[in-house]
């Protein structure tokens, strides 16, 4: 099996597919990449460069390749297994999930409900064009992910800042402008979904929660079971399967973001054809008493999931470890009423590690799994984890 991506978080994929028996080999273009000392063979091979890992698939002469938990690989992966008649999802399905402005005519010509959009490749065409939305906008990197170079402007105040905030976060210098959706709900509903025989055999989908106080754009935490009414939720698991169906989704995993506006209906956001960051996959496991990572690479190999879970164990929840300043870390503390809550604690810095300002979603210091006994203690907590953590830094008392 080739590997794109040897991340500390795309390590578990490795270990899974060596668990499972099968050689490994990792592509990566980052010397440091710890996966490259857990893979059997390491290529320093830019993952997306298709046709060089094309060249490396045929010269290993590969059996099954996977992204795990990559947007910018993805494409790559789906593009030499399609080349190499190996088992993938349609190559051209998985481009257009991960290009933002391919998203959007794609629900546009398919009946899907989408905000008006519009993609540009230059800062002047952007500004010529603005005139065509309604105000309030969001301004994003079409092929990024993390809320990564994302603003929302309710006026044209700070307009070219934004722009070139965009561009500043897009591989491919392209970003798309579309209008913002007001949500019905008090969180928009994210999480992930697992995909088998073309259909959804696993609902993840969560509350999204956000910390306005420091970015309202970027994910603080997950919880779980959503809050929605019966109907809506009805209504998003429907688009999101007539979604996979049109885009011929096969297998695998499937990061989604959607919103239901106030006239309940349902807007998919983003979707991307991989598991969600932030340690989702760990989340859904112990919701669902599943390992997602290793259905992710048996789905790879062309073996076929059965529904997973049913309902979940509810109340399970994750926080985003982040800080509304920079400086060194010395450490987190915890109030002892959210301590009893706490199952597992990912904390990514060690004393003395430099802390950024929680910008995008790759400024987090770690994540923090908590058990909830009711609904109510935890949208409690969720709400107000800004009174039972703090982010210790140098200096400070």
């Amino acid at each position: 099996m080739m590997l794109l991506g040897g991340s500390a978080q795309q390590v578990v994929a490795i270990e899974t597919a060596k668990r499972l028996g099968l050689f490994t080999i990792l592509c990566d273009y980052l010397t440091d990449n710890p996966g490259q000392y857990h893979a059997d063979k390491f290529y320093l091979t830019s993952t997306t460069d298709k046709e060089a890992i094309l060249q490396v698939a045929k010269d290993e002469e590969i059996d099954y390749i996977i992204a795990y938990a990559s947007d910018p690989a993805a494409p790559t992966a789906a593009y030499v297994a399609e080349k190499l008649g190996l088992p993938t999802n349609p190559y051209e399905a998985v481009e257009i999930l991960c290009h933002k402005d391919l998203f959007r005519a794609f629900l546009a010509s398919h009946g899907f409900n989408t905000p008006r959009a519009a993609g540009f490749g230059s800062k002047e065409e952007a500004l010529e064009e603005i005139g065509k939305f309604t105000l309030p906008v969001i301004i994003k990197p079409v092929d990024s992910s993390g809320s990564k170079g994302a603003a929302v402007l309710r006026s044209l105040e700070g307009l070219e800042n934004a722009i070139d905030f965009a561009f500043s976060y897009s591989r491919g210098r392209r970003i798309i402008i579309e209008e913002y959706i007001e949500k019905k709900h008090p969180y928009l509903v994210g999480g992930d979904i697992f995909v088998s025989g073309g259909k959804v055999v696993q609902w993840g989908l969560m509350n999204c929660h956000r910390d306005s106080s420091v970015n309202p754009l970027v994910p603080v935490g997950k919880s779980y079971p959503p809050l929605l009414e019966d109907r809506d939720l009805a209504a998003v698991k429907k688009t999101l399967q007539d979604l996979v169906t049109a885009l011929g989704i096969k297998f695998g995993p499937m990061n989604v973001e959607l919103i239901v506006d106030k006239n309940d209906r349902v807007f998919p956001i983003d979707i991307g054809p991989r598991s969600g960051g932030n340690m989702i996959p760990d989340l859904l496991g112990m919701i669902f008493g599943c390992d997602v990572v290793e259905m992710s690479v048996r789905a790879a190999l062309g073996e076929l999931t059965g529904d997973q879970g049913g309902d979940g164990e509810p109340y399970y929840a994750t926080l985003n470890l982040h800080s509304d300043r920079g400086g060194v870390f010395c450490g987190v503390r915890f109030s002892e009423e959210l301590e009893r809550y706490i199952v597992r604690k990912e904390i990514y810095l060690s004393p003395g590690d430099h802390v950024e300002f929680f910008a995008n979603s790759a400024n987090a210091l770690g994540i923090i799994f908590f058990k909830f006994p009711d609904r109510d203690t935890m949208i409690t907590m969720e709400e107000n984890m800004n009174d039972h953590v703090r982010i210790m830094l140098e200096g400070e008392e």
